[in-house]
């Protein structure tokens, strides 16, 4: 049975993928830093812990799985979080994954495959429209800088040992069942419970991913051959300004109240349109999105709707 270890495995997209993972018969282990309480859950993977930023404890982790492949979610990922926290940013998510990853090429001895969790965020203010894989990355946070940084690492890993790595970009995500503390979750709960919406910035542009589709990535990605040693974006490639999408919300739950826009920005800078390009990846892997906005926020909406009654 194929093992596959999975860090971030309790976040959004990690708890999101295990029981895909579980579904298609994959031997799935879980990478989780110890959390108080979490000990003695029921689980549905087995589970070894470590604190990323450790090197000897995940050599130690990693020795034990024995992993074929890693996917590597985990990481501090909210951006407006970056600029006020950049050293934990940087500690956790470039020297956790350059641990990680040395840890898989010295600790194993049938690994196959290393999926990195990248982003769109990579490309920042790179001043282009649509973002294909080979397009300038300008990062605009330090999350971002941290993720290019990882980039770049692994790519070196990939030079110097033929490391099997396969970087994923993901463009904006939604779907969460836990967090509204981002703009679709956001503005969906408080349509839900609230007569008035506060938001910030009506203007930026975003190319909106359902969960469903970055789920099925990770999961077309791996034992993927041809995905071996490549950058691949993931994302609709259409873009929306955060004030149409919170407006198809509002036509979706039937929000007849106000919607409030404060024009101070919570970023020092503001990526104002990010739009992915997905040719690589249907030329590729034949991978293209399954669930229009329409179709994504609906899932979301209801989801949110069961969860508040």
């Amino acid at each position: 049975m194929f093992r596959v270890l999975v860090t971030g495995g309790t976040g959004f997209i990690g708890s999101h993928l295990i029981p895909e993972l579980i579904k298609k018969g994959y031997d799935v282990w879980s990478l989780e830093r110890y959390v108080t309480g979490r000990i003695g859950q029921p689980r549905q993977v087995k589970t070894v812990y470590a604190d990323l930023s450790d090197g000897f404890i995940v050599r130690k982790a990693v020795r034990t799985v024995k992993p074929e492949a890693v996917i590597h979610l985990a990481s501090v990922s909210a951006v407006s979080y970056s600029y006020e926290h950049p050293q934990e940013v940087m500690e956790t998510n470039l020297i956790g994954t350059i641990n990680l990853a040395e840890a898989c090429l010295r600790e194993t001895y049938n690994f196959k495959q290393f999926l990195f969790a990248g982003t769109s965020e990579e490309y920042g203010n790179n001043g282009l429209k649509i973002q294909t894989e080979d397009n300038p990355l300008v990062p605009a946070s330090p999350y971002a800088v941290s993720k290019v940084a990882c980039d770049k690492y692994l790519n070196y890993m990939k030079e110097a040992y033929n490391f099997p790595i396969t970087i994923l970009r993901p463009f904006n995500t939604y779907g969460r069942r836990k967090d509204y503390h981002f703009l679709i979750e956001r503005a969906i709960v408080q349509m839900l419970t609230s007569k008035t919406v506060h938001l910030i910035d009506p203007t930026p542009i975003r190319d909106w991913m359902y969960v469903g589709d970055h789920i099925n990535a990770y999961l077309t990605c791996l034992k993927k051959s041809k995905a071996i040693g490549e950058t691949f974006n993931f994302c609709t490639g259409k873009g929306y300004t955060v004030k149409e999408t919170v407006e198809k919300i509002a036509e979706l739950v039937g929000f007849k109240g106000e919607i409030r826009w404060s024009s101070a920005s919570s970023r020092p800078v503001e990526s104002r349109v990010i739009i992915g390009s997905y040719e690589k990846a249907m030329r590729v892997l034949g991978w293209k999105p399954r669930y229009s906005l329409e179709d994504g926020l609906k899932e979301t909406i209801e989801w949110w709707k069961q969860k508040l009654q």
